[in-house]
């Protein structure tokens, strides 16, 4: 049981991952605001971070971990190119990237609750990830 929720968990947090980095990445062109993409990349650098500590995780597993959901990341991209396209401005990029943020602290909230008997290091890693993610929107809220 504690194997298979540690993947799961594991798992989930790298799908995560990849969604938040990929979403970062999508709107890092948009930005205008010298501070807000200098915050944007560090998320992203951090992120980048803990997909390499997540894929370590899952060596030890012998499993190669999860892509984001292709529906969900197609949405996201369609949202995010179609408020960008109405208006492109840091105050767009701001609200993309809290509901983004604010999405994937639900999810991972949700997956630390499902399975608890995951591992204490992914269990770290997925509570590293919501504060990733929660500040990141803390630090953004300046530019809504």
């Amino acid at each position: 049981m504690v194997e298979q929720d540690t993947i799961k968990l594991l798992r989930e947090c790298d799908a995560g991952l990849k969604m938040g980095t990929t979403s970062i990445g999508d709107v890092l062109p948009h930005v205008k605001s010298e501070k807000l993409k200098q915050c944007l990349e560090i998320c992203r650098v951090e992120h980048q971070k803990l997909g390499e500590e997540i894929e370590r995780e899952l060596e030890k597993y012998h499993d190669e971990g999860k892509d984001p959901n292709p529906i969900a990341k197609g949405m996201s991209w369609m949202k995010t190119s179609m408020k960008l396209g109405m208006e492109e401005t840091d105050g767009t990029v701001a609200d993309l990237m809290t509901e983004g943020c604010n999405m994937g602290v639900k999810s991972l909230s949700k997956y630390l609750n499902q399975y608890k008997a995951a591992d204490e290091v992914s269990k770290d890693i997925a509570k590293r990830l919501i504060h990733l993610e929660s500040q990141l929107a803390v630090d953004i809220r300046g530019y809504l």
